[in-house]
């Protein structure tokens, strides 16, 4: 019992630890990232122009980041179900999602100019944010209950 405890206590500082560094990013992420677009969805971006950026330097700012977040998801992911398989196939689809998510905020950029910001913002978000973990623990622990 006293064992059994004790690895859930070492589990909720890890988890915690986790959370804490997804929080890092976020806080840091004007010094961490080249993200042009940061202060420009602050701002009210719905008529305004893109910003001028530099596509090579974007899309590796934007890489890092998700890395980053996706590595950090993975680890929380395997703290709370403690399954390699859980972890293997989430990072399937991380992989997956960023092939999707990266092409479709290029071309947005590239190819929609006008009208597109708001599209652009949330294909961003999914780029920056952590979503898919607050997506794929609830399905997870789904998936493992009915099994």
């Amino acid at each position: 019992m006293l064992q059994k405890l004790l690895k859930n206590k070492i589990r909720l500082v890890q988890f915690i630890f986790l959370v804490a560094l997804l929080v890092l990013i976020r806080a840091y992420e004007d010094q961490l990232f080249y993200d042009p677009f940061l202060d420009y969805f602050k701002g009210d971006f719905t008529n305004l122009p893109l910003p001028n950026f530099n596509s090579f330097q974007l899309f590796l700012g934007l890489l890092l980041r998700y890395t980053l977040n996706t590595v950090i998801s993975l680890g929380i992911i395997y703290v709370l179900f403690e399954e390699i398989q859980m972890v293997k196939f989430a990072l399937v689809l991380y992989y997956f999602f960023f092939m999707i998510l990266i092409s479709a905020f290029f071309f947005i950029i590239f190819y929609c100019r006008e009208h597109s910001n708001l599209v652009l913002f949330y294909v961003r978000r999914f780029l920056i944010q952590p979503i898919f973990v607050m997506l794929f623990v609830p399905g997870f622990y789904f998936q493992m209950q009915n099994k």
